[in-house]
């Protein structure tokens, strides 16, 4: 009855009958500018073996003579062994052109001979600081598997992609988020044009600012996206002057930049997340920062005194340390404000800083798709740190408990598909779906609630992004972002979240997705 008088000759009435309505969904952390046409990348996800992905490589680079690099994504770590995969196995079916495949984590390349020799890569070049290139032993030569920053030394020297390509991505990621009811994400791995130097291997993505703004002049985009600028470590602070411009260029309603992305560290799959106790695998080694503390707490104070965001990277527990410890300091320098700096992944975690998260009023931004058991967990996590400390990962509960906002999120294309109900769900059950083993459900005590986790991916979410005024609640005033789902989540078993359709999807009012009942 209180929607009544707003009803006017030219509104549509929906009945619900029933149904669930919510705010749009958000995702906090989510690289949509990183979505490739598979007209423009080979789509290696999905595929279990290494002959699968061979024998796709081999069909896209016959589909398409026309490329000068055959660009990929998807494969898995957990296919090889610890040192990756071989450029002799991408030698036999692609010669003539460089081949640069991302795993499906985004640290690591599998490269061909080809793209080693354009880019000069041997036995006897010097590796980047935290980075990795993998020496086949019985060879002695580099492998062609090629690890965080090492990734530079190839993906630099490649041609990058398209504006046009790009926005073609993006086009697609904005379809399959309509799809699944999301309205908001924050891109945070944006490269400025120009950028050299340390960009995390994603020199290929040099063009997506100029995407987004093309997207906009042409009235494309059905998103709203925040996204920060990747930061490189050789370079410490003097960057962030062109980040603030970055920032002051584009404030588009629509595509803002709000400040800088760091990476700390690499990941657990590849030896490179930086932890305070060795690896299982390797006693005697420990992973290694991507920043030196020093030039870490120079980049926060002087990006936080310009009272821009910062987005942190953070796997290991000692990198989530050192992050913690960058933005205490910070804060020393500058004084407390409404910052809403974002540490995101949350995997290993000392619980003793947990608390630190909320003295800081840092924002933690963890990917529930990843907080379950499974091949995964037992092929790699529990090998590489050992199965006690694997046990303690992702300690989700904890930091709700300990009064830390949380604001959830897919790191799409790491996780692809990414629905939010899904990681709805398997943030409440921590199980993979249809698993009854109790043993497979991931720390069953870091278990959330229903009303946590739909506040993880809705007004939490935009509290992150600085948009809660607009977005994220259902309210008088805010932007009509809303998704309708075809039953109440309250009204249902907790297993059967995922399962749940999107019916129809609005972004400020107007209908992106509609399925056909509604």
């Amino acid at each position: 009855k209180a929607v009544q008088e707003f009803i006017g000759p030219n509104t549509e009435v929906i009945d619900l009958a029933g149904k669930m309505l919510l705010p749009g969904f958000i995702d906090s952390h989510a690289h949509a500018s990183a979505t490739i046409n598979e007209d423009d990348s080979v789509m290696l996800y999905h595929l279990d073996s290494k002959e699968a992905y061979v024998s796709a490589v081999k069909a896209f680079a016959e589909k398409h003579p026309e490329l000068d690099v055959i660009y990929g994504n998807g494969w898995n770590n957990e296919v090889f062994p610890p040192q990756g995969p071989l450029k002799e196995d991408l030698d036999t079916v692609v010669a003539d052109r460089p081949v640069s495949l991302m795993s499906n984590d985004g640290h690591s390349i599998w490269v061909n001979t080809r793209a080693l020799e354009m880019a000069g890569v041997t036995k006897d070049t010097p590796c980047p600081y935290g980075g990795m290139i993998e020496i086949n032993p019985a060879t002695g030569e580099p492998s062609g598997t090629i690890r965080e920053t090492a990734r530079d030394l190839i993906q630099n020297v490649l041609p990058p992609y398209t504006v046009e390509q790009l926005k073609t991505g993006i086009r697609e990621f904005m379809i399959e988020a309509a799809r699944v009811g999301i309205t908001t994400v924050h891109d945070p791995m944006l490269l400025l044009p120009d950028c050299d130097g340390q960009l995390n291997g994603y020199g290929s993505a040099r063009n997506c600012i100029r995407a987004y703004v093309e997207l906009l002049e042409n009235k494309d985009m059905t998103l709203r996206v925040r996204g920060t600028i990747l930061t490189d470590p050789t370079t410490g602070d003097s960057q962030v002057p062109d980040i603030v411009c970055a920032c002051i260029d584009q404030q588009d309603p629509l595509f803002q930049i709000t400040g800088a992305k760091v990476f700390v560290d690499g990941v657990v799959e590849g030896g490179t997340a930086y932890l305070l106790e060795p690896y299982a695998h390797k006693p005697d080694f420990r992973g290694e920062p991507l920043w030196e503390q020093e030039a870490l707490n120079a980049l926060c104070s002087a990006v936080d005194r310009e009272e821009r965001q910062i987005h942190i990277h953070a796997i290991g527990d000692a990198a989530i340390r050192m992050s913690l410890d960058a933005l205490a300091v910070a804060k020393d320098h500058n004084g407390r404000r409404d910052s809403r700096h974002l540490i995101t992944h949350l995997h290993v975690v000392d619980y003793a800083d947990i608390p630190r998260f909320a003295e800081l009023d840092i924002v933690g931004v963890p990917q529930p798709f990843w907080h379950v058991k499974g091949e995964y967990f037992w092929g790699l996590e529990a090998v590489y740190l050992g199965r006690e400390r694997a046990e303690k990962e992702y300690p989700l509960k904890s930091f709700l408990d300990a009064g830390v906002t949380l604001a959830c999120a897919s790191d799409y294309p790491v996780q692809v598909p990414s629905p939010p109900l899904l990681a709805i769900q398997l943030g409440i059950t921590r199980c993979i779906p249809g698993e009854t083993d109790p043993n497979e459900i991931l720390g069953p005590n870091e278990r959330m609630s229903l009303e946590d986790m739909i506040a993880g991916y809705t007004i939490n979410g935009a509290y992150a992004n600085f948009v809660e005024n607009e977005t994220g609640s259902i309210e008088i005033g805010k932007k009509a972002d809303l998704v309708v789902l075809d039953r109440n989540l309250f009204d249902i078993p907790e297993t059967e979240i995922a399962d749940t359709n999107v019916l129809l999807t609005l972004f400020e009012g107007k209908p992106i997705y509609r399925d056909k009942s509604i």
